[in-house]
């Protein structure tokens, strides 16, 4: 039965990395992975009833994310549809290229702590495809803001699903993971970004112009992105001071800024409201995204359901000795894997006893786990969109990018280790 389970996981993983060569969507194939998993799990002999108990723990648990990322999702939609990006994009004026990479990198960085590393690459990626007319050049910066969005969502609870995962989780407090990973999250960002600062110094580009021109009137501009962005920023504060769950404060900030826009456009006609409401923004969303989480947190709550991930706990404790030996080996393979089952199977296979809040080993693996996915461009959320937007190679990102995003995330982890001394 074990067997039987490990070689589904093994196999939709396979066409979850050969998606483009399959043509079947990874969403798609993680669903049928994680159901599979628990139909074996059911006829393998277990008690029914212990079976149904075990499912509806890990979809409580899964739900709470889903509706995060929903929520978060939605808001970022609606302020995307009001122009509110146009607050930040239009004060790029600058026409040298070193120094456009630093400005998207930072805004990267910073935004994707505030959003998460995808809804900021695709932001970011669509900006500088409107500045940049070199296709080469368009890959490089697309490099550089999947490195900055994926180290940017690492030292944020809200930044990554894995730092969410595990903030929701209990395993990390938000205030605690802000600090402990700031500054090894701005190393692994400023390795790479140097490299590539020196590479175009002052090449200059031409500006487009009237780029970041919107119909949007600025007054709806601001008020919508300024009620999105504190809406999310209150998320994490909502959850110190009540001690719920965060999706309720994404909950409560999603009809907060449900609640304004509909006062500011209660006047128009009802054409115009329903280009600007929750129901444009839901069609918008990416909901194949949610449904993905879903299918691979499914497939994982299957693997811990029946005790693999808590051999695969002792089997990584016998042959590798350290902690932080894991936790980087971990980080590796998320070059490969995305990090989500990665954390997700770290969560099965350590419990809080092991290893309480704020541990260090919680931090390193949100470390290590979000920023590992790098490396590679299918390793991560943010590379897999900016993969598809620019249609950018496999091959050239692994020769001219994975081995600036493989130094950032060594100089990133030895920094956090030197901290933790």
């Amino acid at each position: 039965m074990i067997e039987l389970i490990v070689v589904i996981f093994v196999l939709g993983y396979a066409a979850i990395a050969f998606e483009g060569s399959l043509r079947i969507h990874k969403a798609a194939s993680a669903l049928v992975t994680g159901v599979l998993c628990w139909v074996v799990y059911m006829f393998s002999g277990a008690e029914s009833g212990v079976v149904n108990e075990n499912l509806l723990r890990h979809v409580g648990d899964i739900a709470s994310i889903l509706f995060f990322l929903l929520g978060a999702m939605v808001i970022v939609e609606l302020i995307g549809a009001h122009d509110g990006f146009s607050i930040i994009t239009k004060r790029i004026g600058t026409k040298r290229k070193g120094r456009l990479l630093v400005i998207v990198g930072v805004i990267t960085f910073f935004l994707s702590a505030v959003l998460d590393n995808l809804t900021t690459t695709i932001v970011m990626v669509s900006l500088i495809r409107k500045l940049l007319q070199k296709e080469e050049d368009r890959w490089y910066f697309s490099g550089m803001i999947v490195i900055a969005a994926n180290a940017g969502g690492a030292w944020s609870p809200m930044g990554d699903v894995t730092t969410t995962m595990l903030w929701i989780g209990g395993q990390i407090s938000a205030w605690n993971i802000m600090v402990k990973l700031l500054v090894p999250s701005m190393v692994s960002c400023l390795v790479p970004m140097v490299f590539l600062w020196a590479k175009f110094g002052n090449k200059t580009f031409e500006m487009p112009k009237a780029v970041m021109r919107s119909q949007i009137p600025e007054r709806e501009q601001h008020i919508v992105f300024v009620v999105g962005l504190v809406g999310l920023l209150f998320v994490p504060v909502f959850k110190t001071v009540t001690h719920l769950p965060p999706f309720m404060g994404m909950m409560l900030a999603l009809g907060v800024i449900w609640s304004v826009i509909s006062l500011l456009h209660r006047g128009k006609t009802k054409e115009v409201r329903k280009n600007f409401s929750v129901d444009a923004a839901l069609q918008k969303a990416d909901s194949p995204s949610i449904l993905f989480f879903l299918g691979i947190l499914l497939a994982v709550g299957a693997l811990q359901s029946v005790g693999i991930l808590n051999g695969l706990s002792g089997f990584l404790a016998a042959h590798l000795k350290s902690d932080t030996a894991i936790g980087v080996a971990l980080g590796l393979i998320s070059a490969v894997i995305d990090n989500v089952p990665l954390v997700a199977a770290a969560i099965g296979m350590y419990d809080l006893k092991s290893f309480p809040m704020d541990h260090y080993f919680w931090e390193l693996i949100a470390f290590t786990t979000g920023t590992g996915g790098s490396i590679i461009i299918i390793g991560s959320a943010a590379g897999v969109a900016a993969m598809g937007m620019e249609k950018m190679s496999f091959f050239w990102y692994l020769k001219k990018i994975s081995w600036l995003a493989l130094m950032g995330f060594l100089a990133g982890t030895g920094t956090y280790l030197l901290m933790m001394i």
